[in-house]
């Protein structure tokens, strides 16, 4: 049973406040973010108590979604709730961010007011709530010159205008009152790796979790079929098809996901709702397919004048036609750091010392695959010994690799039925990110 809900901003901005039954004052708003301000660190626990209040709150899309109880309720029944909450918010307003919450507060309280009943959830379907919710999305789109290069001569169609854009799946759902707009379909293929390689360059840990999502626009689709590798296996077992295998230990499935063709054929049946859905979430532990992404030959010594010499050479292994980008490398470096002067291998990258967290952050915008590159970092440490070059490492990378999957998981086919009497566009998308990338030095 929910007391009250609140939505702030990550300055404390107060953006939605809901009370359901008049239990506590609104100065819980403040209490909240108070507590929060007054944790060391950046991730206060997600349970908090205020005398006989209790504080469950998520993170999501920069914001604080806060609900809060009197009684023992169940807090991971509250988590699951302020989740969904926030995915239903993301479908009805087209995106998780301040600004479109601010844009569409009536929105987000008349979903508010179908959802919850003094303290009670209720249905949180959007095929449901979309037949009550009579107030439109606001997402306006400022025009950009960006947009006309997708304009070849005389309005012909270019090679670019069959890529979709990033924030194309980034619009509200459909009413049940609309008529007109784009009938289209998002299935992006998401993984997250976590990655250890020791100073020797040998792996020693790594896992992949990953997910398929599925963001329809379509509101006459009454099944979708996914087709996936046909040398996709589950577990230990034998090795399915004749092509290069795709191997993960656990699988589980939404539960509208109909799966009388998976182990025969690996298609995926289902009848989407508006909105996203996670159709399908796997994992894959203590191996990999292909060689990990990056790898670090590090040289760590002490010059003649006394000062810290780090020469890293990053080579990225991915295929040639790939790459990754927002590289971003945190190296550790011994306490008393005081300046650091630098040599780096091209333009585009830059680094700096951050005194506050005693790191290096080396930013690189894009790696291409089958590419190296080096950084020469001079730090100037008083009283420097050879136990603090020991305080050197490891480091972390944090990364975005587009258009691939580290599992090999791949989409063969999307197919609609019935057949859509209008143009319906689909569209697939693969990413990788680095969940927790630790290279030991």
């Amino acid at each position: 049973m929910i007391s009250q809900l609140f939505i702030l901003s990550s300055k404390g901005d107060n953006l939605i406040y809901k009370d359901f039954r008049g239990e506590a004052g609104s100065d819980v708003i403040n209490v909240f973010y108070e507590k929060v301000m007054a944790l060391p660190g950046d991730q206060p626990p997600v349970v908090m108590n205020h005398g006989d209040l209790h504080f469950v709150h998520v993170r999501q899309g920069g914001l604080y979604w806060v609900a809060t109880t009197t009684v023992d309720s169940s807090p991971f029944s509250i988590i699951e709730f302020l989740n969904r909450l926030a995915s239903l918010v993301k479908d009805y307003c087209g995106a998780l961010t301040e600004k479109a919450v601010q844009m569409n507060f009536a929105l987000i309280y008349e979903l508010l007011d179908e959802v919850v009943d003094y303290g009670y959830v209720q249905s949180m379907s959007s095929d449901v709530l979309k037949n009550f919710i009579q107030t439109e999305a606001v997402s306006p789109r400022p025009f950009s010159l960006f947009q006309l290069s997708n304009v070849g001569l005389f309005g012909a169609e270019t090679q670019q205008s069959k890529v979709a854009p990033s924030s194309a799946a980034s619009r509200p759902i459909q009413s049940s009152r609309e008529q007109g707009g784009k009938s289209e379909i998002f299935v992006d293929v998401i993984e997250r790796m976590s990655v250890v390689i020791g100073s020797n360059g040998v792996l020693m840990k790594a896992d992949v979790e990953g997910e398929i999502k599925v963001k329809c626009y379509m509101p006459n689709c009454s099944e979708m079929r996914i087709g996936l590798n046909e040398e996709f296996s589950i577990g230990k077992s034998q090795l399915r098809g004749y092509g290069a295998a795709v191997r993960v230990d656990e699988v589980s499935f939404h539960q509208a996901v109909k799966l009388d063709e998976f182990d025969s054929s690996r298609i995926l049946r289902l009848s989407p709702s508006q909105g996203e859905q996670t159709v399908m979430q796997y994992q894959l532990s203590d191996v990999l397919p292909s060689a990990p992404p990056f790898r670090l030959f590090p040289t760590i010594e002490r010059d003649s004048g006394g000062k810290l010499l780090m020469y890293l050479k990053l080579r990225c292994d991915l295929p040639p036609k790939s790459a990754a980008i927002n590289l971003c490398a945190s190296i550790p470096v011994p306490k008393g750091s005081v300046s650091m002067s630098l040599e780096l291998s091209s333009p585009d990258q830059s680094a700096e010392l951050k005194l506050q967290s005693r790191s290096i952050e080396w930013t690189i915008p894009r790696f291409p695959g089958g590419t190296q590159l080096s950084a020469l970092f001079k730090v100037e440490v008083p009283g420097l010994s050879p136990s603090s070059l020991m305080e050197v490492g490891p480091m972390v990378l944090n990364f975005e690799l587009p258009k691939l999957t580290v599992s090999g998981l791949q989409v063969r086919f999307l197919r609609l039925s019935p057949v859509q009497p209008g143009p319906a566009q689909r569209w697939v998308r693969y990413v990788t990110h680095s969940d927790s990338y630790i290279l030991r030095i």
